[in-house]
C-alpha cells in the first residue's frame, strides 16, 4: 500500500464495534403486535439508552434478548454472531444479563444463594454447600454496588430495595460465568431506590462501560439522560429513532416516545379544587405502633393528599399496609369519618371503604392468568353480581367503560392481566377500587412505579379527581418530586416515627433538598 492510501485508510473513520444488534424483530401476541421490525445496536463500552410509553415493546424486546421469548422474525447479533437465544442459560453463555424489572429472586434462599445461583462453582463441593465460600463469592459483588446487606440474610426479610440491590449483584455474576466481554440489561432498576442508593447504581453503571456494555431502561428521562450515550426510543413496536444525550432534554426524548410535544409539567396542580378545610379530618390516626413503626399520628381530610415520604426502613410502608389492614398493629387507634376502623385484615377495610395500591404490583396487586374483568372486579364481586350469580352484560358494560375512562390498553376486556404492559396493568388495578364508587380513603404506595410519563399524567390527574370527589388519599411517592408535586401536606418519616409535618401550598412548595434534610 502506498504512503499516500496508508494516510487515507487511517484517516477514514471506522465504524464501532457492536456489541449487539438487532434486526428486523417481530413478535405476535394475539390481537397485539408487540414488535414491528425493531431494530437498535449496542456499542462495545457504552451504556444505550432504552425509552418508549407503556406498550411501546421494550418488555417484550428484552424478553428476546435474554431468551425468554422467541421472536416470530429478525435476527440477533452478538458481538457480530448471528445467534437464536432460546433461554436465560443461552443468553448467560453469550454474555448478556439482565436486571428485571420484576424481581426473580427466590424468596425463601439467602441472598449468596440468590447471588451465585446456576454459578456456584467453588462454594459447591460434592453437592454440598461450602457457606463460607458462597458469603464470600456474593460478598465480593455486594461490594461493587456499595451495598451492606448481610448475604446470609433470608431475601424474604429483606425489603424491596435491598432485593433489588441483590438482583443488581447477581447479574454482575455474568462477569464470572461469561468469556466474553458481557451485555448487562437494566431494567427500571431505580424503581424503588433512594437517590443515594440512585448515584450508587450510577457510580457502577459508569464502572463497566470500562469493559462491558450496558442497557439502561427507565421511565424517568432524567435518569437515561444522565447514564446513558445514546437513547433507542421505541413507539407502537417500531424503533422511532435514536439521539444522542450529549445536549438532549426530557421534552426531546418524550416528543419522541408519544409523537407529539411534551411537557415536564404532569402533576397538573392547577387542577386542584379545594374548598374550605372541614372542621374534622376524615382519617384519624393516633399512637399507631408495629413492627418498624411507633407512636405514629396522622390526620388526612376528605378532599386532600397527604404524601409520607422517609428512606428505607423508616416505617413508612409499614404504616400503609397497616391501615388496610395487612400489617399486625400492637398498639393505637385509627377512625375513618368518626367511625373506628378495624384494622384485624383487608376483608375489614374493604367494606370499610378503604383501598389499597400496593408497590407490589404482580405480586399483591394482581393475579396474572385471570383476566382484565375479572382482576378490575375482584374486591367489589356485587359490582358485576345479581345476587349470588355474575351478570356478564353488566360486568363488560362497567368494565369498558373504566378501559376507555383509563385508556387502557387491552386487546379485549377477557385479555389476562399478565399480557398486558407494566403501566396498564397499574391501570387495572387502580381501577379496581373506583369500580364500586364507595372508595373513602385509598392508600397509594408507589402508584407510578413503572409508569412511563404520558401514563403518570394519566394517574395524576385521576389521583385529583378523586380527591375533588371528596376521597382522602395517603400516598407513597416514587419519587420527592412526584411527593411536592401532589400532596398537600407532606409527613416525614424517620426511624419509624412520624417527625415532621410540611405544607405544600400552591406557589409556594417545599424543595426536594428541604424534605432531605427532615428525613435525616
Amino acid at each position: 500500500m502506498s504512503i499516500d492510501l496508508q494516510k487515507e485508510a487511517e484517516a477514514r473513520p471506522t465504524a464501532p464495534v457492536l456489541a449487539l444488534e438487532v434486526r428486523g424483530l417481530v413478535k405476535h401476541y394475539p390481537g397485539v403486535k408487540a414488535l414491528d421490525g425493531v431494530d437498535f445496536t449496542v456499542r462495545q463500552n457504552e451504556v444505550l439508552g432504552l425509552a418508549g410509553e407503556n406498550g411501546a415493546g421494550k418488555s417484550t424486546l428484552l424478553k428476546a434478548l435474554v431468551g425468554l421469548v422467541k421472536p416470530d422474525a429478525g435476527d440477533i447479533y452478538v458481538r457480530g454472531e448471528k445467534v437464536k437465544l432460546r433461554s436465560v442459560v443461552d443468553a448467560a453463555g453469550k454474555g448478556i444479563g439482565m436486571v428485571f424489572q420484576e424481581q426473580s429472586l427466590v424468596p425463601n434462599l439467602t441472598a449468596a444463594e440468590n447471588i451465585v445461583l446456576g454459578s456456584e462453582g467453588r462454594g459447591v463441593r460434592g453437592g454440598i454447600y461450602r457457606w463460607e465460600t458462597m458469603r464470600r463469592l456474593a460478598q465480593e459483588q455486594l461490594d461493587k454496588i456499595g451495598s451492606d446487606i448481610n448475604p446470609l440474610a433470608r431475601t424474604d426479610t429483606l425489603t424491596f430495595a435491598e432485593r433489588q440491590m441483590v438482583e443488581i449483584a447477581k447479574v454482575l455474576r455474568i462477569e464470572q460465568r461469561s468469556q466474553h466481554a458481557p451485555v448487562i440489561i437494566l431494567d427500571e432498576p431505580t424503581s424503588v431506590l433512594e437517590s443515594k442508593e440512585i448515584e450508587t447504581l450510577f457510580e457502577q453503571v459508569r464502572r463497566l462501560r470500562e469493559f462491558a456494555s450496558v442497557v439502561f431502561v427507565s421511565h424517568r428521562l432524567d435518569e437515561v439522560l444522565d447514564v446513558c450515550d445514546r437513547v433507542t426510543v421505541l413507539r407502537g413496536g417500531q424503533s422511532v429513532g435514536e439521539v444522542a444525550t450529549a445536549g438532549a432534554a426530557p421534552a426531546d426524548l418524550h416528543r419522541m416516545m408519544i409523537g407529539s410535544t411534551g411537557s415536564d409539567d404532569h402533576y397538573h396542580d392547577t387542577e386542584a379544587v379545594r374548598s374550605e378545610e372541614p372542621l374534622a379530618p376524615m382519617l384519624t390516626v393516633r399512637g399507631l405502633t408495629g413492627k418498624t413503626f411507633r407512636d405514629v399520628d396522622l390526620d388526612v381530610h376528605a378532599g386532600e393528599i397527604v404524601g409520607i415520604v422517609g428512606v428505607h426502613g423508616s416505617g413508612r410502608e409499614d404504616v400503609c399496609r397497616a391501615l388496610f389492614g395487612a400489617e399486625p398493629i400492637t398498639a393505637g387507634e385509627v377512625t375513618l369519618d368518626g367511625k373506628k376502623l378495624d384494622l384485624s385484615g383487608t376483608r375489614a377495610a374493604c367494606a370499610a371503604g378503604v383501598g389499597y395500591v400496593p408497590a407490589e404490583r404482580k405480586i399483591e396487586g394482581m393475579v396474572g392468568p385471570m383476566s382484565v374483568a375479572e382482576n378490575m372486579t375482584l374486591t367489589k364481586q356485587k359490582s358485576r353480581c345479581s345476587g349470588p350469580l355474575v351478570v356478564p352484560k353488566k360486568q363488560a358494560t362497567l368494565v369498558d367503560s373504566w378501559i376507555e375512562r383509563l385508556s387502557i390498553r387491552t386487546p379485549h376486556r377477557g385479555t389476562a392481566i399478565q399480557r398486558l404492559s407494566g403501566g396498564n396493568q397499574q391501570k387495572v388495578v387502580l381501577a379496581r377500587w373506583l369500580v364500586a364508587g364507595d372508595i373513602r380513603l385509598l392508600l397509594l404506595d408507589h402508584p407510578t412505579r413503572g409508569l412511563d410519563i404520558g401514563a403518570r399524567s394519566e394517574v395524576y390527574s385521576l389521583m385529583r379527581e378523586l380527591a375533588n370527589s371528596g376521597v382522602a388519599t395517603v400516598l407513597l411517592a416514587d419519587s420527592l418530586e412526584e411527593a411536592i408535586g401532589m400532596s398537600d401536606r407532606i409527613v416525614v418519616m424517620s426511624d419509624g416515627r412520624a417527625t415532621q409535618e410540611v405544607a405544600c401550598p400552591s406557589g409556594s412548595k417545599p424543595t426536594p433538598l428541604d424534605l432531605v434534610k427532615e428525613m435525616v
